[in-house]
């Protein structure tokens, strides 16, 4: 297969097509920003998200324990994989932290020394509300502990509405990929559809069905990098330089790592591969359509 032909080919189905391709361009360049900036507002969500879930602390109290057993309680919260970090409150530091945080006027109700010593346990982000739970089930029935508090019902809020909105996230994004695939695919079919003479004639000297798609197949990447390049660039600078000024946090640099070009890396190459599918699920229907009906 002579690969200079080929990409030649692709390129002028372009200019036969201006009208389409341009329609075609904007279309996945418009889809494929508004996936990347779909993204990069899910990642933030999530990351406020488990901002918000390392302030929530599981809270064990305890009855009036001897040494030994309070070792062996957090030597048991220690010990489970869903502990980041364990704090041992005595009663006296509990009186401390009480006339801290309620000021004076407090001394009558310290001085009843009812205060309990606890444990504040700092659990794994990513752990889900019933495995904390579970977790909690199992602190409760430990020898020695009163009480366990946390805000399951705000955790099982959260978990919720995180989850529905990466469904939704997830459901718009198929329906904006499927929408730019069909129009790279209405794209090639058009300009197949021009060439149907040239393609019948193809065939009646012997050319495979492979040699054909090819310049199609490389017109739709042409419009997937160019698409990719422009989506890329408009991201760069909304999150660079139009953002920050009013929501800082949703710059670039926040991504993971601080490596930006993990996101554009992935909206380009997802580009790429929208244009090659479509080019080539419409290469292989209308040139074999195109064959039969000649």
């Amino acid at each position: 297969m002579n690969l200079s032909y080929v990409i030649k080919e692709g390129f002028a189905g372009i200019k036969r097509a201006k009208l389409a391709a341009t329609t075609s361009i904007i279309s996945l360049f418009i889809a494929i920003l508004l996936l990347g900036i779909l993204t990069r507002v899910a990642y933030n969500v999530y990351v406020q998200a488990m901002s918000f879930k390392e302030l929530i602390e599981v809270e064990v109290f305890l009855f009036d324990v001897d040494d030994d057993t309070r070792a062996h309680i957090q030597e048991t919260l220690e010990q489970n994989p869903l502990t980041l970090e364990v704090t041992y409150i005595s009663k006296d530091s509990a009186s401390a932290i009480m006339r801290e945080e309620f000021g004076p006027g407090v001394e009558e109700l310290v001085a009843l020394n009812f205060l309990p010593a606890s444990f504040k346990v700092k659990v794994d982000t990513e752990a889900g509300v019933d495995q904390i739970s579970n977790f909690v089930s199992t602190m409760l029935n430990q020898r020695g502990v009163d009480e366990v508090k946390y805000n399951e019902g705000l955790l099982r809020v959260m978990e919720s509405n995180l989850n529905l909105f990466t469904l939704m996230g997830a459901g718009l994004g198929i329906l904006i990929l499927l929408a730019a695939v069909i129009l790279v695919y209405n794209t090639i079919r058009l300009t197949i559809y021009a060439k149907r003479e040239l393609i019948r004639a193809m065939k009646l000297v012997g050319a495979t069905n492979k040699f054909i798609r090819s310049p199609f197949i490389v017109e739709g990447i042409l419009q997937g990098f160019v698409a990719g390049i422009l989506s890329v660039g408009c991201i760069f600078f909304i999150f660079e330089f139009m953002l920050p000024l009013y929501l800082p946090e949703m710059g670039l640099l926040g991504w993971p790592y601080g490596d930006w070009y993990i996101l554009a890396g992935a909206m380009l190459g997802l580009s790429l591969l929208m244009g090659w599918w479509g080019s080539r699920l419409a290469a292989r229907k209308f040139i074999a359509e195109t064959y039969i009906s000649g």
